[in-house]
């Protein structure tokens, strides 16, 4: 989760992928604003609001999941050796259907698996997980139903009021006034690493948004890059996530382009929707 529709990411019900949100980042610069002017280096160390957008939710969801599982159920048989996997959709039709705002219906294959963790890391990285009720909307959307219950608790208990103050929203999550809060995950790939018929493991290389954007903000959107490894089961007819890790990177080098205007930032995030991914 890193804490990502769009969130992505992850972290989701709170509006991630499909949620008619959009990922995207106008070029163009603002004078005298606090996002314009060329892009700072890459620094190696972030700061709590990038954790927070990529990484959070997913710490506690990995907590819990990996409790009392193993790792070896699904990682050896099945594994295919690394090469060159297309970017374009294969034609298979990747999703039946909808949860909400969540595409749920997948093929029981590796295609439908890669759908599956795709959309669900761009669910768990979506701003809708900063509000206790959407968040659980989408946990009991994206997870097997046994791990469920405990998520959702540990993840309340990390999204406190504190945190959310540090991040710069208020106690219920919301943005100050004037200002947007954005937290998005937009997945650039995805690879299964294990396969089985009831069991998958792919992971999801993305690169996220979070911050807010406004005059006033202290916290501008930043960008991230992460890689989501899934652990996905197939249950009541659909890929869910067992357990799942974060790692960060792969990062490239920042562009040359230069940084929008707050007032570009929140105009691309009210004006640009999402997708369902497909393998």
């Amino acid at each position: 989760m890193s804490l990502g529709d769009e969130h992505g990411g992850g972290r989701t019900s709170d509006g991630f992928g499909g949620s008619g949100q959009t990922r995207t980042r106008l070029p163009g610069a603002g004078e005298g604003d606090g996002y314009g002017g060329p892009r700072r280096p890459v620094r190696p160390s972030r700061s709590l609001i990038g954790v927070v957008g990529v990484v959070v939710l997913l710490i506690a969801a990995i907590a819990f999941a990996n409790q009392g599982s193993g790792d070896g159920g699904d990682a050896a048989d099945g594994a295919k050796p690394p090469g060159t996997n297309p970017t374009s959709a294969t034609g298979t039709r990747p999703v039946e259907g909808k949860s909400g705002d969540i595409p749920t219906g997948y093929a029981q294959d590796e295609q439908g698996a890669q759908s599956a963790a795709a959309n669900y890391a761009v669910a768990l990285g979506s701003d809708g997980m900063f509000t206790s009720t959407s968040r659980r909307t989408i946990i009991e959307t994206t997870h097997v139903p046994t791990v469920v219950p405990g998520l959702v608790s540990d993840l309340d208990s990390a999204y406190s009021e504190g945190f959310l103050a540090n991040v710069g929203l208020t106690a219920d999550g919301k943005a100050p006034e004037g200002q947007t809060f954005v937290s998005r995950t937009m997945p650039v790939g995805t690879k299964v690493t294990a396969a089985g018929t009831d069991a998958m493991t792919v992971e999801v290389w993305c690169t996220g948004l979070v911050g807010l954007a406004g005059q006033d903000s202290t916290k501008p959107v930043t960008t991230t890059w992460f890689t989501i490894t899934e652990k996905l089961k197939w249950v009541d007819n659909d890929w869910k996530i067992e357990s799942s890790t974060q790692s960060e990177g792969p990062t490239p080098i920042n562009g040359d382009n230069r940084a929008s205007s707050a007032d570009e930032i929140a105009g691309a995030v009210a004006g640009y929707g999402g997708f369902t991914y497909a393998r």
